[in-house]
C-alpha cells in the first residue's frame, strides 16, 4: 500500500511539472495586461524554474522602464517613472529587482530618489530619497540592503528594501574626493557582508576600488585599478573590475582584495556574471559594435573564443536571464533605442546574436528580476 501511495504522489508531481513546462510562456508570452491578471505567482514559478522572469531596462532619455520577457525576448510593457508638477522629468539610471519581494528598484537621477515598482503589475508603490547624483546601484541577493551611489554628493545611500527607508549614508573617503574622485559603480557580495564601490575621476593614472563592511559601513580595503572601472561578482566567484580607459579586466579576491589576474579587454565596460557562476561577460563600449562582448571563464579567468560583435554601437550594460540561456545588452546614446539579445552556447558560454527589442530612448541600466 505504501508503494502505491508513493507512486501516485510521484505521478501527481510529474503532472504538475508537465503543466508548468507546457505553459503558454513558450509560444505565447504574456502581454502586460494578462501578466497583471495572472499576478506575481505565475512569474515567481517561471523565475524559480529559470524559464522566464523579467528583464527590466532603464530608459534614461525617455523617463521610463521597459519590461522584456526573459525567455521570449519580447517587449511586455513600458512604464513611466512618476513625477509631480514642479518635479523634473525622471532620469532612470539603473535597475534591481527581487521577485519574491514583489519589488523593482529604479534610480531616478533627476529627482534624487529610487522609485519602487510592484513586479507583478509595474504599478509604483513608493519612492525612497537618496543623495544628489544617483548613478549605479545594487541589491544583495538576500534583499537586505540596496546601495545607491550619488556622484554629486559623493555618498552612498544604503536603503532597507523591505521597509523602503534609508539605513545610513556612507561618505566617500575625503582623500579620494580631494583628488577629484566620485563614486560610480557598486556591488555587494551575495551574503551581504561586503559592499564594493569604484571611485573614478581621480587625478592620476589610477582610479580606485573600495571595500566596505556592510554592517559597520567602515572602509576595509582599497586598491588602485584602471581608469573608468566597473564591477561584477557572482555568488561564488572572484570580483571582476573592467576598466574601459585602461582596456583591462582586473580580478580580485573578494575578501582580501588581493589582485589575482589582469586580462586584456579593449574598452571593457559593462559587467555581468552568469547565474551558474561559470562565465563573466564585459562589453567593449567604445568599439562601435566590433569585438563588443568578451567572455571569460571564471574557473581559470581565461578568455573564451573570440569577442562577439553587436549590430549596434555603444554596447553598454548586460543582464542574463534566470536560466543563463540568454544575454541582454543595452545600446546607449542620445537617440539609441535598442536592446540586443543573444543565446548562450551552453558548453562554451559564448553568446550568439538572436534578436533585438526597440525600447525607450537611451537604454542605460538593465537588470533581471530574480
Amino acid at each position: 500500500m505504501r508503494k502505491i501511495t508513493t507512486l501516485l504522489a510521484l505521478a501527481a508531481l510529474a503532472a504538475l511539472f508537465a503543466v508548468t513546462g507546457c505553459s503558454d510562456t513558450d509560444n505565447n508570452p504574456l502581454s502586460p495586461d494578462s501578466a497583471d491578471k495572472k499576478g506575481r505567482d505565475a512569474r515567481s514559478v517561471d523565475s524559480f524554474y529559470g524559464q522566464r522572469g523579467d528583464i527590466v531596462v532603464a530608459n534614461r532619455g525617455s523617463g521610463s522602464i521597459s519590461v522584456i520577457g526573459g525567455k521570449s525576448g519580447e517587449l511586455r510593457g513600458t512604464y513611466m517613472l512618476p513625477y509631480a508638477d514642479g518635479e523634473n522629468m525622471p532620469e532612470p539610471m539603473y535597475v534591481n529587482g527581487i521577485a519574491r519581494m514583489n519589488k523593482v528598484f529604479v534610480g531616478d537621477r533627476a529627482n534624487d530618489r529610487v522609485v519602487v515598482f510592484d513586479s507583478s503589475n509595474y504599478e509604483v508603490i513608493g519612492t525612497v530619497p537618496t543623495g544628489q547624483g544617483v548613478f549605479h546601484q545594487w541589491i544583495d541577493r538576500q534583499g537586505k540592503q540596496l546601495w545607491v551611489n550619488n556622484d554629486i554628493d559623493n555618498t552612498v545611500t544604503v536603503i532597507n528594501p523591505d521597509e523602503l527607508s534609508v539605513i545610513t549614508t556612507i561618505d566617500i573617503p575625503a582623500d579620494l574626493v580631494a583628488m577629484g574622485g566620485k563614486p560610480h559603480d557598486v556591488v555587494l557580495d551575495h551574503r551581504g557582508r561586503y559592499g564594493y564601490v569604484t571611485v573614478l575621476g581621480i587625478d592620476g593614472p589610477n582610479d580606485y576600488l573600495l571595500q566596505f563592511d556592510a554592517l559597520s559601513y567602515n572602509e576595509m580595503n582599497r586598491q588602485p585599478v584602471g581608469k573608468d572601472p566597473h564591477l561584477a561578482i557572482g555568488t561564488n566567484t572572484d570580483l571582476y573590475v573592467p576598466s574601459q580607459d585602461s582596456g583591462t579586466v582586473l580580478v580580485f579576491d573578494p575578501q582580501s582584495l588581493e589582485l589575482l589576474e589582469s586580462i586584456d579587454a579593449p574598452g571593457a565596460h559593462g559587467a555581468a556574471v552568469s547565474p551558474n557562476n561559470r562565465f563573466f561577460y564585459t562589453t567593449n563600449l567604445p568599439g562601435g559594435g566590433t569585438d563588443a562582448i568578451f567572455t571569460i571563464k571564471t574557473m581559470d579567468n581565461s578568455l573564451v573564443g573570440q569577442p562577439v560583435a553587436t549590430p549596434h554601437p555603444v554596447p553598454h550594460n548586460l543582464a542574463l536571464s534566470g536560466g543563463g540561456r540568454m544575454l541582454f545588452v543595452t545600446h546607449s546614446g542620445g537617440m539609441a533605442d535598442k536592446v540586443t539579445i543573444y543565446k548562450i552556447h551552453a558548453p562554451t558560454g559564448l553568446p550568439t546574436y538572436w534578436s533585438e527589442v526597440t525600447v525607450g530612448t537611451n537604454p542605460f541600466g538593465i537588470g533581471y528580476v530574480f
